[in-house]
């Protein structure tokens, strides 16, 4: 009788000791496939057919599909502060590392003209939502990283704030020092003119300034280096919704 309990208890034993073994084995040759650097969510992209839109009025970012001109995601972000503006225009990324500390986890940089600007993530997550940045775009760790491994390099990149593109919710007055995608609009048509011939990078530096003196000269406007609603008029740039 021993004789036999023993040899039902080692049976079952055995049978314990494959199953276990079986599923380590299929747990590890499950783990084992899956490139947990660049693993895909739920998200599924054509990463060649996609765009990014920023809202910055509305504290929004935006995975658009070019094809069918649709929202993939929306994600909620931080922007500039007032007096370090996040950059208006289209851009595109140039940049991508895994940065720490402030910048959080991911680092997408963008080819914006007058400075170093990016999409990243951030080690102070309560400021999502608000004007908090020096001018960056700010996203939670968890977002930044799934969008890291949605973009490509040269992905698009549109910031938009209010209904006049690179003007914002309006003219604003421009000065020397002042930097922006309103001073390169204001180079591109001094440029077009025949008055500008400096870099188109969005700094109203001495080269603009001189071009824009010039101007008036010749047009026998009042002589000032401050870029108003006149001068924006005179130069033919308009608002367009």
């Amino acid at each position: 009788m021993n004789r036999k309990f023993n040899i039902i208890l080692l049976l079952f034993i055995l049978v314990l000791m494959v199953i276990i073994i079986g599923n380590y084995i299929h747990l590890f040759f499950t783990k084992k496939g899956i490139d947990y650097e660049n693993k895909g969510t739920y998200l599924k992209v054509d990463k060649n057919n996609i765009a990014l839109l920023i809202e910055v009025d509305k504290k929004q970012l935006h995975i658009l599909d070019i094809s069918s001109n649709k929202i993939v995601k929306s994600y909620v972000v931080a922007t500039g502060k007032v007096d370090t503006p996040t950059p208006l225009g289209s851009f595109k990324i140039v940049e991508k590392a895994k940065w720490g500390g402030e910048f959080g986890s991911r680092w997408l940089g963008l080819n914006v003209p007058w400075g170093k600007y990016g999409i990243h993530g951030t080690n102070q997550p309560s400021s999502i939502g608000f004007n908090a940045s020096a001018g960056c775009i700010r996203m939670r760790n968890k977002d930044i990283e799934e969008l890291y491994n949605i973009v490509e390099y040269n992905t698009r990149v549109n910031i938009v704030n209010g209904q006049y593109g690179p003007f914002a919710y309006g003219f604003r007055k421009l000065s020397p020092g002042d930097r922006g995608a309103d001073v390169l609009e204001v180079q591109k048509r001094l440029k077009l003119l025949g008055y500008y011939d400096g870099a188109l990078d969005g700094i109203y530096g001495e080269g603009m300034k001189s071009s824009l003196i010039q101007y008036l000269k010749d047009n026998n406007m009042p002589l000032t280096d401050t870029i108003d609603f006149n001068i924006y008029t005179k130069l033919g740039i308009i608002l367009m919704e």
